[in-house]
């Protein structure tokens, strides 16, 4: 999928708050590897994620997962759809933080079905940078 900068972020489509991708992901997603620009809280990496499924950016999703938990390579399925992103609750994982739990809902559609993966995901914070650690469930 692509997306310009001016167009609502991804990660917020669900949300009364559309800002625009520009205000929200596109600065983590373009800055990830030089470390300039990243996500403050584990709720910002979590919904930085999520925007890169939406892209296909497999390289943030790999540069943003933790070292010990990453998989070696990342194939995205492109008939996979995702339309909207829930953040149900986010337990920890403030910008003072060293670890996080964000639970979320994410929606999707394929071959004409529609449907949505609960997830209840951890994060850690290392030198300053947020990373997917894992999924509790």
């Amino acid at each position: 999928m692509e997306i310009t900068a001016d167009n609502p972020c991804p990660c917020r489509a669900l949300d009364a708050d559309q800002a625009s991708y520009a205000q929200c992901c596109q600065p983590f997603h373009e800055h990830r590897a030089s470390g300039q620009v990243l996500p403050a809280t584990a709720e910002q990496l979590m919904r930085s994620r999520y925007s890169a499924f939406v892209l296909g950016l497999a390289d943030y999703l790999l540069q943003s997962w933790h070292e010990t938990t990453r998989p070696a390579e990342l194939l995205l399925d492109e008939d996979l759809h995702w339309e909207g992103l829930d953040i149900v609750k986010t337990r920890s994982g403030g910008a003072q933080a060293s670890r996080g739990v964000v639970e979320f809902t994410a929606h999707y559609s394929q071959d004409g079905q529609r449907g949505s993966q609960h997830e209840v995901s951890t994060f850690v914070r290392e030198n300053g940078a947020w990373f997917y650690l894992d999924a509790l469930y």
